[in-house]
């Protein structure tokens, strides 16, 4: 046997993912290194470690029997890894945390500092959308969420990082002479939608009811990158998160409609479960979030009162 621990990350990913795309994208390496990879680690088996059935991946019950002692391996590995660092008095260990797609503009902002002064945590950040950010909080999983809507099935804490804006957006060849519109706006306007589950929606859904809004639904899509594409190109208007669009709106893709109402307020939430006891890391970065989310808003994000 001459597996590397490159080969077992990659296989460990798919078996996680069930696809070598997937597992490309979260290892940030390109398909085809992966399927080599892949193939790569199966030749040095006599039995099949998967099969492929149509175009799905399927892990065989051996391949299932690999891929416990390969996370068992890697483990092993970090723990080497974290043992030597802290020994060098540098603070070890992985920070977990889950956060929803548009999170994706704010969270690298409170992360990169404390990162950048401690080398030997290893991040493992999960993006994607609010069910399964809530999910992986509750199954304890994670040591923080990133949300916009706060769960009200499970006990959390939290602490409050910054306001989300959102706006009702268009493309820039449709002409809005008003300075202020109302609400029958939307009896002629096509509102693109995000997919059930999706915080940005559920904030969309609230508001649209509470006021009473004449909404026709055009179509529904599952990221906030497809409906800003599709607002671009014209296919209809939808609200979304300003911290999202700001280039667009700088370079004349995309234009907010001034609404009466607007924007929708909700706020970026950090999550945790109620009396988690967190490893020495997760509360080094609570610390550092508690005491530098103010100078860190005010560096990153100024450009908020443009809008």
């Amino acid at each position: 046997m001459n597996y590397t621990l490159n080969q077992l990350q990659v296989f460990l990913k798919i078996t996680q993912t069930l696809s070598i795309t997937k597992a490309s994208q979260a290892l940030n390496l390109t398909q085809p290194a992966v399927s080599i990879q892949l193939k790569n680690f199966q030749n040095q088996f006599e039995i099949p470690l998967y099969e492929v059935i149509g175009r799905q991946l399927f892990i065989t019950d051996f391949g299932k029997e690999i891929a416990v002692s390969a996370d068992n391996i890697l483990n092993q590995v970090y723990a080497i890894n974290y043992k030597t660092m802290a020994f060098s008095g540098k603070m070890t260990g992985r920070l977990k945390i889950s956060i929803v797609s548009t999170g994706k503009y704010v969270m690298p902002f409170f992360l990169s500092d404390f990162m950048k002064k401690n080398e030997g945590v290893e991040l493992l950040m999960d993006v994607t959308n609010k069910m399964k950010v809530i999910e992986s909080l509750e199954k304890n999983e994670v040591d923080f969420s990133l949300v916009s809507v706060l769960p009200d099935n499970i006990k959390i804490e939290s602490i409050e990082l910054m306001a989300n804006k959102l706006y009702l957006v268009s493309d820039t060849k449709t002409r809005f002479t008003k300075n202020e519109y109302d609400k029958e706006i939307f009896e002629d306007l096509p509102i693109i939608y995000r997919e059930q589950g999706s915080g940005t929606r559920l904030v969309m859904e609230k508001y649209i009811e509470e006021n009473g809004f004449p909404v026709r639904k055009k179509m529904e899509l599952t990221s906030n990158e497809a409906i800003k594409q599709a607002v671009i190109a014209g296919l209809g208007c939808s609200i979304m998160p300003l911290i999202g669009i700001k280039n667009e709106l700088i370079n004349g893709d995309l234009q907010i409609i001034p609404v009466k109402g607007f924007p929708i307020i909700s706020f970026w939430n950090l999550i945790w479960l109620k009396n988690k006891n967190f490893s020495p890391v997760a509360q080094s970065f609570l610390s550092y979030i508690s005491r530098e989310k103010q100078n860190i808003v005010e560096q990153n994000f100024q450009w908020f009162e443009m809008f």
